[in-house]
């Protein structure tokens, strides 16, 4: 059975939700690092961007890329800054790294960030309701799986007292060149030679039987009960990091599960082309905050 999940909160601001975004607004932008978790002496931290106006505005989840072992949340600092300066708060975050944990650790940060931003939105002049989420690269496959399992024991193991009623699911997710397979991503850097990200799998995954659990494109192939908002992928055309075809065979499995997505690919771009500026880029921007007000009016009007 899959289930579609839209709207997030009460049903006063989700009627006027649309109202609270216009694409075609420009906000200046501030941002600040907030503690969002603490783990004895160590801080997990989100940067949240906040836009310059009355509010409040709708808020979009951030998940960085990195191959699950890399980076951090200013890895996509322009793209986020971007978003926010159309009126969303872009909460970017921090966790646990495959290098020092591994899955599903950071799905786990994921989903209680997911909740805590919800919790916390009207600190950030932000509603909780109809909140969005960003994943990149491996980002997109850690916010896919929160998105796809946001009740899943696993991922919910890190309870939030402060509001243990409020759950992981998302509005919408956007999806940049994620690696929405990482089994076949793993056999295919494997028989190109890519070392580094053949050890990065199994830092993340340990070994194969995690990458095809841990599968988005697997999970809905085996026909296991989802959640699936509706999604956007976005990527290059000559992106050869990732397995051939692995956008369209996810689009194809989500339809015929019942999902509602939609897959842009952009010339002569590889992967991670939206970190560097470039008609491609600001393509990509305006597909996304279009692709937002879509989402909200629809969820306004009850869709």
């Amino acid at each position: 059975m899959q289930i579609s999940q839209r709207g997030t909160g009460g049903a006063a601001t989700i009627a006027r939700i649309a109202d609270l975004y216009d694409p075609r607004r420009t906000f200046d932008v501030r941002w600040r690092d907030v503690e969002y978790r603490r783990d004895g002496s160590e801080s997990w931290l989100a940067r949240i961007y906040e836009p310059q106006g009355p509010g409040p505005f709708p808020a979009l989840l951030e998940v960085h890329g990195g191959a699950w072992n890399h980076n951090d949340r200013t890895q996509n600092a322009a793209l986020d800054e971007a978003l926010a300066a159309s009126g969303l708060v872009v909460a970017a975050i921090d966790f646990h790294l495959g290098t020092r944990a591994p899955y599903p650790a950071s799905i786990a940060d994921v989903n209680y960030a997911t909740r805590w931003l919800k919790s916390r939105a009207g600190e950030f002049n932000a509603t909780a309701d109809a909140l969005g989420g960003l994943g990149l690269s491996s980002g997109g496959h850690m916010l896919m799986l929160s998105v796809m399992r946001p009740r899943d024991p696993r991922y919910t193991a890190l309870p939030l007292a402060a509001a243990p009623s409020v759950d992981a699911t998302l509005a919408y997710a956007m999806l940049g060149w994620p690696v929405l397979d990482p089994h076949a991503r793993y056999l295919h850097a494997r028989e190109l030679g890519r070392e580094n990200l053949v050890t990065s799998h199994h830092q993340y995954f340990v070994d194969e039987a995690g990458m095809r659990e841990a599968n988005p494109q697997l999970i809905l192939e085996r026909d296991e009960p989802v959640e699936l908002p509706p999604a956007l992928i976005f990527q290059g055309a000559d992106d050869d990091i990732l397995s051939p075809r692995t956008a369209e065979r996810f689009v194809d499995a989500c339809g015929r599960a019942g999902g509602v997505i939609e897959l842009a690919k952009y010339p002569r771009a590889g992967h991670g082309y939206a970190r560097e500026a470039g008609p491609n880029t600001a393509r990509t921007l305006d597909l996304l905050k279009s692709f937002i007000a879509r989402q909200l009016t629809a969820i306004g009007q009850g869709g």
